[in-house]
């Protein structure tokens, strides 16, 4: 039986409160959703993992094998959608940042995970309405950064460089999503934050330097990667996470739409980068503030 969710802090690093939705704000895939998320949660505590990459690599391990869906948190309306059974690149992401950031707070509640769920995907951490979520990745690191809740690490590699883009790849497309078609209103709310991104600059690592053991020793498992690409108007167009071996061999953990589930990819990440036929370009690389 669900109950009303509570408001819940935001990450000690902000002395603002969110508030997170109410159930009735709430999407859910199944009425298993928060007993699952509870028990998840309080195997992270007994854990005593204490970093938070340790806990994102902890929880990506508990979530192999989910199934990949795409577009669950698209609906008539938008609301703070909760599934941990069905999961895509970002999903994937979303949910292992809230898993991680109530463990790091102590807590073991699903009400604590809607918090911080809500915080992590909206801009500002309130959910509005679709314009409200944060679509792009760049955006998303710049919100969130901000908040203390990402912080980006990808200039500080070895061999990082910058690449100038601008983003708008929603609104010149917009009949390919749902919420955008026939929406004149709705796709200039979207269209006045890709004004902000005009001629982005953001860092980037070309994918050609993965196999560089100076770049492997500073990555980290647990840490949030996206696949930079070359598709016009577009930033990132996958994310992962890195797992790295007792080799030190790094490798992209997902949830793989060609593999259908979160898996391990079975190449390096740089042979798989080189042997993906896709647009991408190189990497970002992302981490939890602590």
């Amino acid at each position: 039986m669900m109950v009303l969710a509570v408001a819940c802090s935001m990450p000690w690093h902000s002395q603002q409160e969110a508030q997170a939705a109410s159930v009735q704000q709430m999407r859910f895939h199944c009425d298993q959703d928060t007993l699952r998320i509870n028990q998840l949660l309080q195997d992270g505590l007994a854990s005593r993992l204490k970093t938070a990459n340790e806990l994102v690599a902890y929880y990506a391990d508990r979530l192999l094998g989910t199934p990949y869906v795409a577009h669950t948190l698209e609906g008539d309306e938008e609301r703070l959608t909760i599934n941990i059974d069905e999961l895509d690149c970002t999903t994937f992401i979303e949910t292992l940042y809230a898993l991680t950031r109530t463990t790091l707070t102590g807590r073991y509640s699903w009400r604590d995970y809607a918090a911080n769920l809500e915080n992590l995907r909206y801009r500002d951490g309130q959910m509005g309405d679709y314009s409200s979520r944060l679509h792009y990745i760049s955006d998303w690191i710049v919100n969130n950064h901000a908040r203390g809740n990402l912080v980006e690490v990808t200039a500080d590699l070895p061999h990082a460089t910058y690449m100038v883009k601008t983003i708008d790849f929603m609104t010149q497309h917009k009949d390919s999503y749902r919420s955008l078609k026939g929406d004149s209103a709705m796709v200039e709310k979207i269209r006045r934050f890709e004004m902000g991104y005009r001629n982005h600059r953001m860092p980037y690592l070309k994918k050609s330097w993965l196999g560089d053991k100076a770049v492997k020793a500073a990555l980290r498992s647990g840490d949030f990667v996206g696949l930079v690409t070359k598709v016009e108007g577009l930033d990132i167009s996958h994310l992962g996470i890195i797992h790295k071996d007792d080799k030190g061999e790094i490798y992209l953990l997902d949830a793989s739409m060609s593999g259908g589930k979160v898996m391990l990819e079975k190449k390096n990440l740089r042979d798989h980068l080189s042997g993906n036929k896709s647009t991408c370009l190189g990497i970002r690389v992302f981490r939890i503030m602590e």
